[in-house]
């Protein structure tokens, strides 16, 4: 296809000045930390959006449609591998859907007939599918795919929106440890991720978070401690609400750490705002009040600087592309749903994948009404990603021992800002908020970066 459509946002002016996506990495080199869901519908677009990884379905169901001795790889269609490794970008596998013939239960959310089996025993379907796809992938069309995602938010229960999966968390964690111990059979390189959970299911329930008593029932195995506790990466899905992804994550690393499991990795697979107010496709909904493309975008860039911020070591927005939607669908896109053409969030991601990539480490202070983010990078520079928490105003007082600082808006153009005096204040409008959901998306966000070596902090008034 063409161009992507412009952004909606002003024309920058001529003092400022664009940043472009780095070069495409080759195949092997250090992967983006910022990813995207399904960006193979649209693998050029992937490609200069500058992310890293790239998360794909593996659907049991497909690859082994009616027998053990199946394998059906179309679902996964060796162009998107190709395209992926093209780009640097590293497929990222979600195991998931037992197909009718291998589950007493339902086809898809079904627990696999025989799970409790050894691993080794044949008719440990789940096993046989783990280690085939494992060992069929890892060397697959170049950098090949090393990353399994076990199954997909196991805590939605039967009869909500979202359901995946039959057994309770004790099958879950069979389920988890059956797919580590035949994984790391066929390759010892794979790493393990667990499903992504939603977690606001289990605490508007009233319940212990799933990912917490899932630890709790892993580490009562005996045999977990010699086997890495069954996994490498814990995954977070996040939406919505902005303060959340960094108290989510922040509590899951602490969660993690009091465990002792503190080289346990932390992804968000996913995060995003559904916009309602897309002019080409608008939606209604009964929960969350209405989103513009630019508070998606703005969501964005704040959930990319919070959860750094909490802990996570990658981050993926989801998603590219939503195909074959019903007219008034919620739709989550990084392009329209209409003619596949770059929404403003696309642009915001790019420039997240680009600015952000580097940070080393990243610190939140919180206000009552402002969110301030310091990272630094691997260069030695330092960025400060500031915005209100309120529907309140609020003046940022910015001080740096260089003479002036980048501003980098939202898409990534760079005005150059000379500090005239110090504290130099920034003013910036409060947020949006609603009634019943209150102050749930960030305001308008400040992106200043100053030079290695150099010295930048702020405060709100």
């Amino acid at each position: 296809m063409g161009s992507p459509a412009a952004p909606l946002i002003p024309t920058p002016n001529a003092t400022q000045r664009a940043e472009r996506a780095a070069p495409i990495s080759a195949a092997g080199a250090p992967v983006n930390r910022f990813g995207v869901v399904e960006g193979f519908w649209y693998p050029d677009l992937t490609c200069e959006l500058g992310v890293g990884w790239d998360r794909i379905i593996f659907d049991w169901g497909q690859h082994q449609p009616e027998k053990k001795d199946d394998w059906y790889t179309l679902n996964v269609d060796d162009r998107w591998l190709s395209a992926a490794d093209a780009c640097g970008r590293e497929v990222v596998a979600l195991l998931k859907h037992s197909p009718d013939w291998a589950t007493d239960g339902l086809a898809g959310p079904g627990l696999p007939s025989g799970l409790d089996l050894p691993i080794d025993d044949p008719n440990n379907l789940w096993a046989n599918f783990v280690r085939t796809s494992v060992t069929y992938y890892k060397g697959r069309l170049g950098r090949g795919v090393t990353h399994f995602i076990i199954w997909n938010e196991p805590d939605i229960e039967a009869g909500t929106y979202g359901y995946e999966f039959e057994g309770d968390l004790d099958a879950y964690a069979r389920l988890l440890k059956v797919a580590y111990l035949a994984a790391k059979e066929a390759n010892p390189d794979a790493v393990i991720h667990l499903a992504g959970t939603t977690y606001w299911h289990d605490v508007n329930a009233g319940r212990k978070p799933y990912m917490e008593r899932l630890i709790d029932t892993i580490q009562q195995d005996p045999e977990a401690a010699a086997h890495g506790d069954y996994f490498d990466v814990m995954s977070l899905h996040i939406y919505f609400r902005t303060d959340s992804v960094y108290d989510i994550t922040h509590k899951m690393r602490a969660m993690l750490d009091a465990h002792g499991l503190t080289d346990k990795k932390i992804w968000i697979n996913e995060t995003n705002a559904a916009p309602t107010l897309d002019p080409q496709w608008p939606v209604k909904r009964e929960q969350f009040p209405r989103i513009d493309l630019q508070q998606q975008a703005t969501f964005l860039v704040e959930a990319a600087a919070l959860g750094l911020a909490g802990g996570a070591e990658r981050i993926a927005v989801y998603k590219l592309y939503d195909q074959s939607l019903p007219a008034g669908a919620e739709t989550f896109g990084l392009l329209s749903p209409v003619d596949a053409s770059a929404r403003p969030a696309f642009y915001a991601w790019q420039m997240v994948a680009r600015t952000f990539n580097t940070v080393t480490d990243a610190t939140l202070t919180q206000s009552a009404n402002a969110n301030i983010v310091t990272m630094h990078t691997e260069t030695g520079e330092t960025l400060l990603v500031v915005w209100a928490r309120t529907d309140q105003s609020i003046t940022v007082n910015v001080d740096s021992d260089a003479a002036s600082l980048d501003q980098i808006d939202l898409y990534g153009g760079i005005t150059s800002a000379a500090l005239t005096n110090h504290p130099m204040p920034f003013t910036l409008a409060g947020t949006v908020c609603d009634a019943k959901e209150k102050c749930f998306l960030g305001g308008p966000v400040l992106i200043l970066r100053a030079p290695a070596g150099k010295t930048l902090r702020a405060d709100v008034k």
